[in-house]
């Protein structure tokens, strides 16, 4: 074999051992991966995956085991763009499934009572910058986590009213000063804001079907030793989960999946 041709086979298999797939536990879809800290989308993260591919399992506040994945393939109808991987063994443990030698829980996020005040009031102030007169504030987590390892710790907060029986979330028409969305609160030069992470504000009645944003973990998905928050929103026929990137300054989409009719 020529040299060239040694080299390149070299640099292909290096390539493939530096990228880190990143793969959703309860669908298996693959959400793509990240090298050298940088995030990869699912068609090239797909190529460095020839199968049995391990990996390992994070949750919300703990390493929940190791599964290994298969070939990626595609989703088909109605979601054809969507890779999925088929997981071994198949657990119901975690949320996260990552292939990577780093920590993904360098910090562990804690629950606080979604009824504090100042978290209710904040919630209530962003709603009205929103032209949402009077709304009606309903927490369903605030987690509190140091996301960028500076000894500060930021708050997450997910908010959910749709004025709906069991908190169901509604076919279609959502009513006027109903939501769902998390927020990010840190402090930014000295002073405390409120981030608009992701989500859903009806300021008035509309024909569509809204989604339910929640938090299921937060956790460091490129190894730069920050943590990304990891978003799932659903509706009555689909879902997506987002990873965001809050690392500059503003939280970012980084990597998603989605699939839905």
């Amino acid at each position: 074999m020529k040299p060239l041709a040694i080299l390149l086979l070299l640099s292909a298999a290096a390539s493939a051992a530096d990228l880190h797939p990143i793969v959703e536990m309860d669908t298996g879809y693959l959400f793509g991966g990240s090298a050298d800290g940088k995030w990869v989308k699912a068609e090239k993260a797909a190529k460095s995956m020839k199968g049995n591919t391990p990996l390992r399992v994070f949750g919300l506040s703990q390493e929940a085991g190791k599964v290994t994945a298969g070939k990626p393939k595609s989703v088909d109808e109605p979601c054809p763009d969507t890779l999925t991987v088929s997981l071994s063994p198949k657990s119901k443990e975690g949320v996260i499934a990552l292939s990577a030698p780093w920590n993904a829980l360098p910090r562990k996020s804690q629950s606080a009572d979604t009824t504090q005040q100042v978290y209710v009031d904040a919630v209530r102030e962003f709603l009205e910058s929103r032209q949402i007169s009077d709304p009606k504030v309903k927490i369903t987590r605030i987690l509190r986590v140091d996301l960028d390892g500076d000894g500060e710790e930021e708050v997450l907060i997910s908010a959910t009213n749709y004025f709906t029986k069991d908190n169901d979330v509604p076919m279609e028409s959502p009513t006027r000063g109903s939501y769902s969305m998390v927020l990010l609160r840190r402090v930014v030069a000295g002073k405390v804001e409120t981030e608009f992470v992701a989500g859903e504000v009806y300021k008035k009645e509309e024909s569509n079907a809204p989604n339910v944003y929640e938090i299921p973990a937060v956790l460091d998905l490129n190894g730069d030793g920050k943590l990304e928050v990891i978003v799932h929103s659903h509706y009555y026929e689909g879902a997506a989960t987002t990873i965001y990137d809050c690392s500059g300054g503003k939280c970012k989409e980084a990597l998603s999946v989605e699939c839905g009719a």
